[in-house]
Parts: C-alpha cells; sequence; structure tokens
C-alpha cells in the first residue's frame, strides 16, 4: 500500500488540468445607457469595473420590454497575489533576450530510441530524426533529404548509415552524404549534398537537443536533476505524446488543485473530500524561471518545492525525514517538449530515494497504464481549453479568474511567458500574446489516411486502426513509444491466441472423448483456457484502451 501511495502521490501531487474554482462573482446587468464606464487595459481591450473586477460583457436587447441579456468574460485578475504571494516587484529580474533555438529540449527517453530504425521527432515547427549510427552514438539531423525533401524519419538504417528510402542516398556522422546511387561512376557527390545537424546529448537517462543552428551547445542551460544522481535513486518513466499546447500541459501539471477533483479515487490518494486552499510561496523569479514552496492549508509542515526553468522543465520535490532518521527524497519530473500548434510530448519520471518491496511485485506496465489514465481523465476540458485561447485570441488575463489558494503557479507561468514570449514561435501570456504566424501543418489529409496507418510513427509496419497515428488513442499517445508496454502487448496477444486454440482443441477433446470423467476434465481445461485468454484481453486492453469517465460511458 505504501508504494501504491508514493507511486500515486508523486503522480497526482503535481500534475494536470485547471480546476474550476468556486466563487465566481455575481454578474449584475450592465445598463446600455448612458454608457457604462470603460478603462483601457494595457492590451487595448475595454473593460467595465464590476466588483473591483475588470470584465468585459456583451450586452443585448431581446423581447418585447427589451429585456436584457448579459454574458460577462472572465478578466483574470489574481486578487491581489502581488501583493500577498508572489516575489515583491522590485526582486524580480530584468527581462533578457530570449531565443527558443538557444535551448535544450527533452527528445526521447534514451532507453527507448530504437536501436534498428530512425525516429521523428519535432520541436516547435522543427522537424528533426534521431537515430543511433554503427557505433551506437546518438546522432539528430533535420528530417529532410536534400535530394527532394522527402523525410529521413521514413528511411532505414543500413550498417549504421541513414539512407533516404526514396532514392537511397545515405548519410552518417555530421550529415554527410556518403553514397548516392545514381551518381555516375567516378562522379563525386555535391558538398550541398549533406543534411543540418542538431547536436544530441544523452543526460541522465534523457536525450536533449540542442536546437541552435547558430551557436555551440550551451552545457551550463542543460538541466541537471540533482536526485536523479543520488546512489540508489530509482524511478519509473514514461513517454505521452498529448493534443494540446505545450502551455497549457505546463500549467496543468503546475496545478496541484485539480487532482482532488479531477483524479478522484485513482489509486485510492486523490479524495475530493481532500480538496483544499493551497499555500504558494514564491523564493525565486528571473527569465530563467520561478521556483517556490507550497504545500495543504491543513498539513503546512509537509512543504513541496516546486521549479519551472526554462524552457519547458517542471520539477516537484519533497524532502522528509522517516521514522528511522534517515532523509528521503521523492521527486517528480516533467519534461515537456513543444511539438506544433495543439500538440506536445511529454516525459514523466517518478523517482524516489527508497521502495517498498511491494514496488517489485507490480509490473511496471500496470504504472504506464496509470500514468495514461491520469492524463485521459484531464484530456477532454485541456483539449477545451486550447481551443478556447486560439479562439478567443486575448492574454490569459482576459478569460481567467484566478485564485491565489489555487492558481498561483498558473499566473506566474503565464506572467513568465510575458517576459520571454517575444523569443517563441508564438505564445499566450498573463497581459500579452502573439499568434502563429504560420497555420498549423496537418499531416494526416484524407489523401495520406492510408499511408498514415502504415507508417504510424514511431512503430513499424502497424496495421489497423489501434496502430493509426490520432492523438486521442492511447496505443499512439504512449504505447508506441515504450519498448516495455509493445512487448507486452505483443506477448499477452500471443498468449490469448495460444489459449484460444487450445481450448478449441479440448473442446474438441471433449467431443471425441468416450469416458465421461474425460470429457469433464477436457470441458474443464476449456474453461480455464477461456479464462486465461479473457485474462490476456483484459491485459491488452488495459494498456492500449482510454480511460472514460463512468458517466460518459454509453
Amino acid at each position: 500500500m505504501a508504494l501504491f501511495r508514493l507511486s500515486s502521490l508523486c503522480l497526482l501531487s503535481v500534475h494536470k488540468a485547471l480546476e474550476t474554482s468556486s466563487a465566481a462573482l455575481p454578474c449584475s446587468p450592465i445598463p446600455t445607457s448612458p454608457a457604462p464606464t470603460t478603462n483601457t487595459t494595457a492590451t487595448g481591450f475595454n473593460t467595465s469595473c464590476i466588483g473591483g473586477r475588470r470584465r468585459r460583457a456583451l450586452v443585448s436587447k431581446s423581447g418585447r420590454g427589451g429585456r436584457r441579456t448579459v454574458e460577462c468574460r472572465a478578466a483574470a485578475v489574481v486578487e491581489d497575489v502581488d501583493k500577498e504571494v508572489l516575489v515583491p516587484a522590485e526582486a524580480e529580474a530584468e527581462a533578457e533576450e530570449y531565443d527558443w533555438r538557444e535551448e535544450w529540449y527533452p527528445l526521447y527517453l534514451t532507453a527507448q530510441v530504437p536501436d534498428d530504425a530512425p525516429l521523428g521527432l519535432t520541436v516547435f515547427d522543427k522537424q528533426v530524426v534521431l537515430y543511433r549510427d554503427g557505433a551506437g552514438v546518438l546522432r539528430c539531423y533535420e528530417d529532410r533529404c536534400p535530394h527532394r525533401l522527402a523525410k529521413l524519419s521514413e528511411g532505414q538504417l543500413v550498417e549504421g548509415r541513414l539512407e533516404c528510402l526514396y532514392h537511397g542516398w545515405q548519410f552518417e556522422g555530421e550529415g554527410k552524404c556518403v553514397k548516392i546511387p545514381q551518381l555516375q561512376e567516378g562522379g563525386k557527390i555535391p558538398r550541398a549534398a549533406c543534411v543540418r545537424t542538431y547536436e544530441a546529448r544523452n543526460s541522465q537517462g534523457v536525450v536533449w537537443v540542442w536546437m541552435s543552428e547558430k551557436n555551440p551547445p550551451n552545457d551550463e542551460k542543460l538541466p541537471w536533476f540533482e536526485h536523479y544522481a543520488r546512489p540508489g535513486f530509482q524511478d519509473t518513466s514514461t513517454i505521452h505524446e498529448l493534443p494540446y499546447d505545450h502551455s497549457i500541459l505546463l500549467e496543468n501539471l503546475m496545478d496541484p488543485a485539480h487532482v482532488p477533483i479531477s483524479h478522484d479515487r485513482t489509486d485510492w490518494t486523490a479524495k475530493r473530500e481532500d480538496a483544499q486552499p493551497l499555500v504558494f510561496t514564491v523564493t525565486e523569479r528571473s527569465s530563467r524561471g520561478f521556483a517556490g514552496h507550497w504545500g495543504r492549508s491543513k498539513n503546512p509542515a509537509l512543504m513541496n518545492f516546486l521549479r519551472f526553468q526554462a524552457p519547458c522543465v517542471l520539477s516537484n520535490d519533497l524532502e522528509f525525514v522517516d521514522k528511522a532518521g534517515v532523509k528521503q527524497y521523492f521527486s517528480a519530473l516533467f519534461l515537456c517538449r513543444p511539438t506544433g500548434q495543439g500538440k506536445s510530448m511529454l516525459i514523466v519520471r517518478f523517482g524516489a530515494s527508497s521502495r517498498s518491496p511491494v514496488f517489485s511485485l507490480v509490473p511496471e506496465w500496470y504504472f504506464h497504464q496509470n500514468a495514461c489514465k491520469v492524463f485521459e481523465q484531464d484530456m477532454g476540458f485541456l483539449s477545451s481549453q486550447n481551443e478556447v485561447l486560439v479562439k478567443e485570441r486575448v492574454p490569459t488575463k482576459e478569460l481567467y479568474l484566478n485564485l491565489r489558494s489555487s492558481d498561483t503557479w498558473v499566473a506566474e507561468y503565464r506572467k513568465w511567458m510575458d517576459k520571454v514570449g517575444h523569443g517563441m514561435p508564438y505564445y499566450f501570456g498573463h497581459s500579452s500574446l502573439s499568434l502563429p504566424k504560420q497555420p498549423a501543418v496537418v499531416e494526416q489529409a484524407p489523401v495520406g489516411l492510408v499511408a498514415g496507418i502504415s507508417a504510424s510513427l514511431p512503430a513499424k509496419g502497424g496495421v489497423g486502426t489501434q496502430h493509426a497515428p490520432n492523438p486521442a488513442n492511447r496505443y499512439y499517445r504512449h504505447v508506441v513509444h515504450c519498448k516495455g508496454c509493445r512487448s507486452v502487448v505483443k506477448t499477452f496477444q500471443a498468449w490469448k491466441q495460444s489459449l484460444v486454440l487450445l481450448s478449441l482443441a479440448a473442446v474438441a477433446s471433449a467431443i471425441l472423448a468416450s469416458a465421461q470423467q474425460w470429457k469433464a476434465v477436457f470441458l474443464a481445461s476449456a474453461a480455464l483456457f477461456l479464462a486465461g485468454s479473457s485474462v490476456c484481453s483484459f491485459v491488452v486492453s488495459l494498456i492500449t484502451t482510454n480511460f472514460v469517465r463512468t458517466h460518459r460511458r454509453l
């Protein structure tokens, strides 16, 4: 039990979604004449003052008596958070120049990188391909063949070299082309026949990529996590592809207030009756991020330490002394990567300095599917939140009603985006925003549906809708990125088929048997084989099927 509480406490203590908080202020009708007093905010939006809050209102008349209807839109105020919770303004660091390319981004878990195929990945709108060469060295190129722009990630590895499957051009090392099958005998490979390379670094079990095309890697910016370097520190790590923007994901991960509600009874630790005001103290704030302590008001002695660091790394650590007087460390680590408009990929790591012996008795795939379940519990309203931000085209302070007792980290993150968002392809800040300059690329167009199903990134040779690239499908979001879960699914599917065949053989034997006792034995065996087949089906379903809340099921 201690094991499950540890695993899910880390999982649920700092996780996803914006809790719709209770006390929304009442909205009074706004008279259409005379015109209400308006103030122009820094963003240029007209707002009406109601009870000390800024609101935008739409007023219309309908009906014979000129009945007025009022639609109130939240105008994100943090209720004096600056005065009571956040670091004083005079302690803030001045805004610095920021360029999203001058950063390290988490690409993949090192252990999950395929040994026999290239892996296509994305950082914002930049498509890259990751693979291991013949010497086992990680290489990262721009995912584009210089010949005719075909994706190199659709290619294959030939003797440690990356081959484009369109015309067979092969590349190695620092992006040099070493073979062109169509080149005339004695002809020299053109100098321009090379691909752009990016520095890939394996650090603490994660592959990071330096996206700058003009400056060498800055090792000081490469994240380092002290707990994960401690001797004996153990962790469980998973990868998830998610259908909403990385900023929505990050503000969700740094929001502990939603956990008792959204994840009620998930692994027996989150309970909606435990929802309560939270205590926040910001201790650091700079253009590189922010950090501070948070805890529950009913247990202020147990404080977590949260740190967000640019560009998109979040950690939540808890330290305490156990009954034996030994200091214990727990850590929840969230490494996020923007993968395009409305898309993101997340590496989740939960670690501890000690674990209950029960942990070894629970298969790792069980924890993986439980992590998937938690993300699916939030997916519906996070996706809709993403849609509203894009549709409304206003800063979050015009939309959110942030409470200082639950949403301090969210407000802090959006204010950080105000400082550095000018150096990103697009962003949604607290009081400013910059919409994407280019429309999102839709790769799964109808004309490419069959190709999409058969290619099915990054699983090879997938057939059928279960394997098709679909960000709403658990198989696509996690299983194709996890060697362990893929292996378990394949194993249990094989066992299922074998047990079904054995049950059919047992039934046939029972029919042919003349003695009643042998008929009973064969029929009992058939029943056992069918039960085992059902168990295998259940495990496969548990790993690959989305969680649906009870009240949403048909």
